[in-house]
Order: structure tokens, then sequence, then C-alpha cells
């Protein structure tokens, strides 16, 4: 990777005001429990987590955040192929909501999560779907913190503006989204081409035709792990790392190995407590750290956090440098493209 022409210089400011950084980190695993006998579904519970602390300007939106109770406006577009545009109105914390029709109800707002392999909602929703959608399965989440087993839905109908996916089992997991309904996961997306535009707060969905971005992005080759997971090479100072792209995390977090390869210690800032979908918690340090290279993208003044959670352990990630690249920085673009057909990713700055 050449950094010899640079063309935007990034730099976030990060603060912290509690004792303690709390992380809800999205992103999760799902692997049906058929060898495990079904009990009773019961509903997970319902939890309000407190915003994160960690703030960036560079990160903010355009559009004022969209408050929970505030409706969502949806705007269908008419296409010879089905295709979906909507203000997405990202949260307080920066992450990217959809409207999405589950059997005909809704819309619900659904949290884009590049990192989890699937779809899932909160008990709030589960209730409004009524007797219909609940079955007596069980399903097993492995979260970013733990694992856990979950109420399993049935879903005949999922709908994004006028793009109709297949029909889908839902785990119902604990609400640790701050206002949202869920996460929309990868299923149904393996030929898709999505288009995150955040100067705009606009997100299409739409076939892969491999077509070529257009003037002023680059190109990231992708390399897809797991069967799901999109990765990108990044440099971390002079570490080559390989960076997860979950929009489902409003905070970027790297694994132990990245920071020992960056010979980073531990800052005296407060440990982040992370917690995931299963509501287990873990502990991370809170590290300074050096410049971050994307392609000719240059992110300076992160803080960061750093830890063999759970995920990275089931992920097989704990032995070379990687990190969740969340919103902090994905948040900085102007433009993102994804597009799982071509296995590539699109970036264009502000």
């Amino acid at each position: 990777m050449s950094h010899a022409l640079v063309s935007v210089i990034i730099v976030l400011r990060l603060t912290f005001a509690r004792s303690s950084l709390l992380l809800m980190l999205a992103g999760f695993a799902v692997t049906l429990a058929a060898d495990e006998p079904p009990s009773p579904p019961a509903l997970p519970p319902a939890v309000s987590p407190a915003p994160p602390t960690a703030t960036s300007a560079a990160a903010s939106s355009t559009a004022a955040p969209q408050t929970p109770g505030s409706p969502m406006t949806t705007v269908l577009v008419t296409a010879p192929e089905p295709r979906y545009v909507a203000p997405t109105l990202r949260d307080r914390i920066g992450r990217i909501w959809a409207p999405v029709l589950l059997n005909g109800k809704g819309p619900f707002r659904l949290v884009l999560d590049t990192g989890a392999s699937r779809s899932a909602v909160i008990p709030s929703v589960a209730e409004k779907l009524g007797l219909d959608a609940q079955t007596n399965r069980q399903v097993r989440v492995r979260g970013v913190s733990g694992t856990a087993m979950v109420p399993l839905l049935r879903i005949d109908q999922m709908e994004i503006g006028d793009l109709l996916l297949k029909p889908a089992m839902l785990p119902v997991v604990a609400d640790v989204f701050g206002g949202a309904d869920g996460v929309l996961g990868n299923e149904g997306l393996d030929n898709k081409r999505i288009v995150i535009d955040f100067r705009r707060d606009l997100i299409t969905i739409k076939r892969s035709r491999r077509e070529a971005p257009g003037e002023g992005f680059r190109t990231l080759p992708v390399k897809v792990l797991r069967g799901y997971l999109l990765a990108v090479d990044v440099m971390i100072g002079k570490v080559k790392t390989t960076a997860i792209i979950d929009t489902g995390s409003p905070q970027s977090l790297g694994n132990v190995a990245l920071r020992e390869a960056l010979k980073r210690n531990p800052e005296n800032l407060p440990k982040s407590e992370v917690v995931g979908v299963t509501l287990d918690i873990e502990y991370a340090d809170r590290v300074r750290m050096p410049t971050i290279y994307m392609d000719d993208v240059i992110i300076r003044g992160a803080i960061m956090s750093f830890g063999d959670v759970y995920i990275f352990q089931y992920w097989k990630l704990t032995r070379e440098p990687a990190i969740l690249l969340g919103m902090d920085v994905i948040g900085v673009l102007e433009q993102l493209i994804i597009d799982y057909r071509g296995r590539q990713v699109h970036i264009k700055v502000r």
C-alpha cells in the first residue's frame, strides 16, 4: 500500500467524562442449535444501555439525528429491478438505521450490520409480530462478548422498500441497540450492492452488476471471512492489519495481537466495558492509536479499545493483528459502497 500521495487527513479527538466507557457492539454470529433440545422460548430482557461517551466531530452527520420516537419516512423508487432508497437518519452514536417491513408490519428500524451473520430483532418487535411469527425453536447466538440461546421467529416476508428478501428465521435478542429495533444482517445480500451516502443520509440496496464506482472513489479489495465477514487490509502505524468492516458497532475494537504488534501499553484511561447482544460483559484496554491508513485516507488521534473478546476467539482472529472497524472510523467517509458480488469496497472521502 502506497502512502506517497495523501489527499485526506482526518483527526479524531475523543474525550471521556465517565469512569468507564460502555461499548455496545452489535456484530454477532448465529448457529442453529439443531442438536440441542427445544425449550419454551423466553424473550431476552429489554435493557436501555447508556449512550457511549466517546464521540467524534469528524463522524457527525449533516442531518439531525433521529430520536427513537420520531417517524421514519420511506421513499420508494421505481426501477427496472428491485431497489431501495430511504433516509437512514443515523442515530446519536452514528449507526445506520434502515426501515424494514416484517410480515407486512412496521416499518421497524434495523441497524445495518455488516458484522452480523443474520438479522435479529428485540422483544418488543416479537410482541408486535404476534403469535403467528413465534416458534418453539431456539438458536444459539454468538455475540461480541459471549453466547446464549434465544427464541427464534418465523418471518415469511421481509421487505426493504421494494426489495423483497427471502423468508427468514430471526433470533430475538436483548435490547442493546440504543433505540433501534434490531439489526439487518447479511442474509440475502450475497449478490447485492449497498451504497451508503453519509453526506445525504441515503442508503441504496440493489442487485450488483459489478459496475465501476465512479469518479473520486478508491477501491479496496475485500476478503470474505467465515462466509460473510468483509475484511480489508489497512495499515495501523507500520502494522498490516485485517480490518473487519462492522457498520453495526459504534466504536472500533482491536485484538491483543494488534496492540502487542503496535507496542502500545494501555493508557492511564478507564477500561471499556464491552457488552453484546448476550449481555455478557468483557473488559478492554484503552490505547492511543498511531496513524491509520485506509488507502490514501489518513486517520490520526484515535483512542480505541483492545481485548481478545469472545467474538475474536470464535472467529479465530487472536493470533494475527485484527480490528473491528466501527462507525467511529467508517462514518468519516462521504460514501461507502459494499459490493458483495464483486467482493470490493469503494470509499469516497468528504
